[in-house]
């Protein structure tokens, strides 16, 4: 396809990629394991449809506006629309109080981009096509919602397509594909050609990630590496639906109390949480750090500054611009204890360590109580950074990527075969280890034991 003189767009899909640019079905899931293409491919049929088709109006969409300009967005930039943007076809608009941040092409067309989070802006326009990436994290509700305003109508048909890696084998995206709903493409590993050569060998990138892929265990590897949708075997939250447990951001009130949850880590990422407490007891997980390779001191001040305003005049002085923490209770590091203390001026309280009781607490508060909803939430995107190691790993980067793979370890395991048959894998559960802190805390109490150095 010519977009000047002396350009061209080459794009060879295959397999599900190929099957995406003729199918017509008004809603279309493009499911797989991680690293087939299938962001990409969308990416590439939406920039093709609308370099063909002038003035018609797409929509690219996550849940969240912030993970967009940070994943597919980049995607676009840098490999799908890298020339159109160089020349001038397609040129980027960031968006003002009255229209929202699109791509605009000199033939009219428009590619608008947004989250769900932020949905006001997006969801007043009509479109022809609508792409939402990595699409397990919407709510039905979501999705039906983007599909009410496909009927622009420039298009001869509107079309819905849907990219995610798999997740649990009940999620209702896979239970709207089984039902007949959603027209399924399955792509797989030899789809991309980026990791697979024509003959099916590994290009040397591809042998690098399928290796990486190769090397998760658990459901991770069923759904990264197998593009299995599934339920972890001997999962310890089963109660954990992310329908219910799983809220979109609001201002926390000043009067609620604050807790702070830390699980210490350098190679493994050190988490600390932020949460809420309401009036009625229930717990919010507002902000957390999942974070690798920064010492003690670096968290601390990194924290503080997310939360107070360092006093210019006297170094190290905070001005605290949200409530304080009633209490920070953290694992039993004592030397991380001693060193948090001192950089934030509170004392810690050693956390109840009893895992079998923090858990079966965890476990009680994901039920739904007698008002019909839980005692325990946690806030989409609330991590502050998702740490790229983490993410190159295809390790979780927060706690609610960990809990769906949070299991029990299984009776004879070679490396623990004298494990009681109840105590969790220890494998991916730092955040998991926070949450049962903060929960025990209020649930069981903990020493009141404070470290201030």
């Amino acid at each position: 396809m010519t977009l000047a003189a002396d350009r061209a767009v080459r794009y060879e899909p295959r397999g599900a990629a190929r099957e995406l640019f003729s199918v017509r079905d008004d809603e279309v899931l493009l499911d797989g394991p991680a690293g087939t293409g299938k962001s990409l491919a969308a990416l590439y049929r939406l920039h093709f449809a609308a370099l063909k088709h002038p003035g018609i109006k797409i929509l690219i969409v996550r849940k969240t506006a912030m993970s967009l300009s940070s994943t597919t967005l980049r995607t676009f930039d840098e490999t799908v629309a890298v020339h159109a943007l160089a020349s001038g076809v397609v040129r980027w608009y960031g968006g003002s109080r009255r229209e929202p941040a699109s791509y605009k092409y000199s033939n009219g067309s428009r590619i608008v981009v947004g989250g769900m989070d932020q949905p006001m802006k997006i969801m007043s326009s009509e479109y022809d096509l609508a792409f939402a990436d990595e699409a397990t994290e919407l709510t039905v509700d979501d999705l039906e919602a983007i599909t009410t305003r496909l009927r622009n109508g420039v298009l001869p048909w509107q079309q819905l397509i849907a990219a995610c890696n798999p997740a649990h084998r009940t999620h209702w995206l896979n239970a709207r594909a089984r039902s007949g709903a959603m027209r399924r493409l399955v792509s797989r590993h030899r789809d991309n050609p980026r990791y697979v050569n024509a003959d099916g060998t590994y290009t040397p990138e591809g042998a690098a990630y399928l290796g990486k892929l190769d090397a998760l265990t658990g459901v991770r590897k069923l759904r990264l590496r197998d593009g299995i949708w599934a339920a972890a075997e001997g999962i310890i939250y089963e109660e954990w639906d992310e329908a219910v447990h799983l809220i979109d951001p609001f201002p926390i009130p000043d009067e609620w109390t604050r807790w702070w949850a830390v699980d210490f880590g350098y190679t493994n990422p050190m988490v600390i949480q932020n949460w809420a407490e309401d009036g009625d007891g229930r717990l919010y997980l507002y902000r957390e750090t999942y974070q690798t390779k920064r010492t003690v001191p670096e968290h601390a001040r990194a924290i503080m500054l997310q939360v107070a305003d360092e006093d210019p005049a006297r170094p190290g002085r905070w001005h605290w611009r949200e409530r304080k923490p009633r209490g920070i209770i953290c694992d039993h590091d004592a030397e991380g204890r001693v060193v948090l203390s001192q950089e934030v001026g509170i004392g810690t309280i050693p956390a109840k360590k009893g895992k079998t009781d923090g858990i079966q607490a965890v476990q009680q508060r994901m039920k739904i109580a007698g008002d019909g909803k839980p005692r325990i939430f946690i806030m989409r995107g609330c991590v502050v950074r998702r740490d790229p190691e983490l993410l190159d790993a295809k390790k979780p980067t927060c706690t609610e990527e960990e809990i769906p793979g949070y299991v029990w370890l299984k009776p004879g395991a070679a490396a623990a075969s004298q494990a009681p048959k109840e105590d969790p894998l220890d494998e991916d559960n730092h955040g998991c280890d926070a949450m049962r802190y903060i929960v025990a805390e209020r649930e069981i109490g903990a020493p009141r034991v404070r470290s201030m150095g």
